[in-house]
């Protein structure tokens, strides 16, 4: 397909970046771990109010109503997948732990398999409701995971799929499935993210994934709708869902390298800045001749720039601190 192809290329590119670009990539980290929380739950109908939700994330305060409880929950577990996604195992008890620590601020019981029905019902206006889903029966919910699993494991370490495509036709049977009670539409974003890890595609830990999907709910479930009919007889469409999944993932790589752009030129504004006011003064100058000249810059970013130019032998500071004498060796 050539969504995947694209996307093989955005990925080399996003391996570039963290070489080249690792303080605008910390500034996007910081955004994408609040907006991740945040949407995730919101499109459950889980909402706090944003200056909470950030003190939430920053583990300055602890969570006191249900909605902030079930986004530190949520909170954990994203921390644990961005820190450790090389050293964790996927497998059905790890999705199981995920789910414990999602719920363990909450008085809900996390970690176990649905023990009654949990099929995907759409209401009305007039208040009547259809069943939109027959989701698996909760006693075959275990054998359903562990066949998944096996199935996915052994698919992946064969490589004759792409993961890419791998990773959209778990999502799509886990929510089929709908292995838990509740959370099973957090889950498997967090999941998405952990495989997309596995896979090398680290987008998510700069852009929220959750946000896009958020942002294309309807989409969402659209895709989740045309590609889940006849999925109990295995006559299933897969391509609506991996239509979506893949196109959501292209979006994610737009914004990123955007955004990268977009910090990289701030940056790349100021050291210009700076090369300029070394041009116009004249030898022997001192730092606060460049501050002057670049009021808006930080002192340590011309003392950056200064070394850079004493590396490259364009300067020579005779001196040192704020008082050196900065002599230029190149017209």
């Amino acid at each position: 397909m050539r969504s995947v192809g694209t996307l093989h290329e955005y990925r080399g590119r996003e391996q570039l970046y963290a070489q080249q670009a690792r303080q605008a990539l910390d500034t996007l980290k910081e955004v994408a771990v609040i907006r991740s929380a945040e949407s995730s739950n919101r499109i459950e109908g889980v909402e706090a109010a944003p200056g909470r939700i950030k003190k939430l994330m920053e583990e300055s305060t602890a969570p006191e109503t249900r909605s902030e409880q079930a986004i530190a929950g949520y909170r954990d577990v994203l921390n644990t997948i961005h820190t450790r996604h090389e050293d964790i195992e996927f497998s059905p008890g790890v999705v199981r732990q995920f789910h414990r620590d999602l719920f363990k601020y909450t008085s809900s019981r996390g970690g176990d398999w649905k023990s009654t029905g949990n099929d995907i019902i759409e209401e009305h206006p007039d208040g009547t409701e259809v069943v939109r889903f027959e989701t698996a029966s909760p006693h075959r919910t275990p054998e359903y995971m562990k066949t998944l699993h096996e199935r996915f494991d052994r698919a992946w370490k064969e490589g004759e799929v792409d993961p890419l495509l791998l990773i959209a036709a778990y999502v799509l049977d886990f929510l089929c499935i709908h292995p838990f009670q509740d959370g099973n539409g957090r889950m498997a974003r967090l999941l998405t993210l952990l495989l997309l890890y596995k896979a090398d595609y680290g987008v998510g830990q700069y852009i929220s994934l959750e946000k896009l999907v958020e942002d294309s709910r309807e989409s969402y479930y659209d895709a989740l709708y045309q590609s889940s009919q006849g999925w109990h007889e295995a006559k299933h469409d897969l391509h609506p869902w991996t239509d979506y999944f893949l196109g959501t993932l292209l979006a994610a790589y737009e914004e990123f390298e955007d955004r990268v752009g977009e910090l990289r030129t701030q940056r790349g504004a100021k050291t210009q800045r700076i090369l300029d006011a070394v041009e116009e003064l004249h030898d022997g100058f001192k730092t606060r001749d460049v501050e002057e000249l670049c009021p808006s810059v930080s002192r340590s970013l011309i003392r950056k720039v200064f070394d850079e130019l004493k590396e490259q032998g364009k300067l020579r500071a005779e001196g040192r601190g704020p008082a050196a004498v900065w002599r230029k060796l190149e017209k």
